[in-house]
């Protein structure tokens, strides 16, 4: 690594010092519920803290009419009446370096069954080195520690020679659509980074993941006579049945794919809400099911979207009841391309260099089987975007949790690439 060895210890030794204070600002932003529709609180949160470290702070609410016309936007029929993003900016009146996003969302998915918990999930406690609560690894320890790692070098009595754009966004969980907004927004860089759970690994390529619901109608009579009616429930059970088929089929094909193919089961079906019927005594006239589906990269989204709708249809036809009135398949919420990061050596090298200093060993390359942020970057603006990340256990479960030193070698190492990357300047 070009950067001095004697200026890389004091960076580190620099997070050390305030990594209490960073594990308390953490716990605190876990404190706030910031499920879809609920994350304000918590971005002004986010924006306090850009503000304390002098950054020039734009908070701006996410309007669809600005967004959906774009490649990489995901329809969600919902109020986006509450919908903020934060970008906290750093720039230099000379810039000299690279410049960098470090990107990060405090939208959290829904905590489930409270009793299902050892402790409220938003009352953060740390144990054996870890620190639980909803959205202590998914991502609040990323996007603090982003904060925290600008803050190093500005203990040190530098500045990064470069613009650095500190992003919180909206809807990572659900669309991506508030990295979109970013974009959308007119913010670029010569990198992204985005310290997702990643234990430590760089992600270099992820499935594509997309949403759709399922409407389901029967007949109704009164149970006496069922075989006279048609049960809503029953007939989702059996689509539900023909789309795992389906993803049978779509993990046959792994051998065509470059990335995947040594993968166990790269492409996830999930039914992950579903609801039907009225009474007990009655046959079900109405059934919905929410699904997500996982993309091989060698799969385009069309193609993707082509064979659910073949699939649903041709088990609909099958159908008694369903063959006459066929279900309504609707797409909504992600529809996210699969990305293979590409372009990327330089800023790779970079992070492998900081990674080496940190850890002692080079930095792993693995794949997702989920999607994150990092494909609006590469794929609709030429930028190579990093995921990089700490250890977690259980995320989007009961229990969720961050290893908090790895949250410690993480700042360190985003510190040392930012230093690195975009060179340094006397504060």
């Amino acid at each position: 690594m070009s950067l001095a060895a004697d200026i890389a210890r004091k960076i580190m030794d620099a997070v050390d010092a305030r990594f209490d204070d960073q594990v308390e600002v953490t716990a605190d932003l876990v404190r706030i519920p910031s499920t879809r529709y609920k994350e304000a609180p918590a971005q002004d949160f986010m924006a306090r803290l850009y503000r304390e470290q002098q950054l020039s702070v734009d908070r701006w609410q996410i309007r669809l009419d600005d967004i959906r016309h774009l490649p990489g936007y995901s329809p969600l029929q919902q109020d986006y009446e509450n919908t903020w993003n934060v970008v906290g900016a750093w720039r230099p009146t000379n810039p000299q370096g690279r410049s960098v996003i470090l990107n990060g969302h405090i939208d959290v998915v829904p905590e489930g069954p409270l009793d299902m918990w050892q402790r409220p999930p938003f009352a953060p406690e740390v144990r054996d080195g870890w620190l639980y609560g909803r959205g202590a690894a998914d991502m609040k320890a990323g996007l603090v520690l982003n904060h925290y790692a600008l803050l190093a070098l500005r203990r040190c009595g530098y500045r990064p020679a470069a613009e650095v754009y500190l992003q919180s966004v909206v809807e990572e969980e659900c669309t991506g659509n508030g990295a979109l907004a970013c974009l959308q927004r007119g913010y670029r860089a010569d990198a992204a980074l985005i310290p997702e759970p990643s234990s430590h690994a760089l992600t270099v390529a992820q499935v594509g993941v997309m949403w759709f619901q399922v409407k389901v109608t029967g007949h109704p009579v009164h149970v006496y006579q069922a075989d006279a009616g048609s049960n809503a429930i029953e007939s989702a059970f059996r689509l539900i049945q023909a789309l795992r088929e389906l993803e049978k089929n779509w993990n046959a094909r792994k051998s065509d794919d470059a990335h995947f193919h040594d993968h166990h089961h790269p492409a996830n079906f999930n039914v992950g809400k579903i609801n039907g019927g009225d009474w007990a005594s009655s046959v079900p006239a109405w059934c919905t099911f929410d699904m997500r589906v996982g993309v091989l990269p060698s799969m385009s989204l069309s193609q993707a979207r082509r064979e659910v709708e073949d699939c649903v249809r041709n088990a609909a036809a099958r159908d008694p009841y369903l063959g006459n009135s066929p279900p309504a398949l609707l797409w909504e919420g992600f529809q996210a391309e699969p990305f293979v990061l590409s372009g990327h050596e330089k800023v790779r090298a970079v992070l492998d260099a900081a990674h080496r200093t940190v850890f002692g060993k080079p930095l792993v390359d693995e794949r997702s089987t989920a999607t994150a942020d990092n494909r609006f970057f590469g794929l609709y603006a030429g930028i190579p975007a990093l995921v990089y990340g700490p250890r977690s256990k259980d995320i989007h479960g009961f229990d969720e949790c961050v290893e908090l030193d790895s949250v410690r070698r993480i700042t360190q190492s985003t510190a040392l690439f930012v230093a690195e990357w975009c060179g340094l300047e006397t504060a």
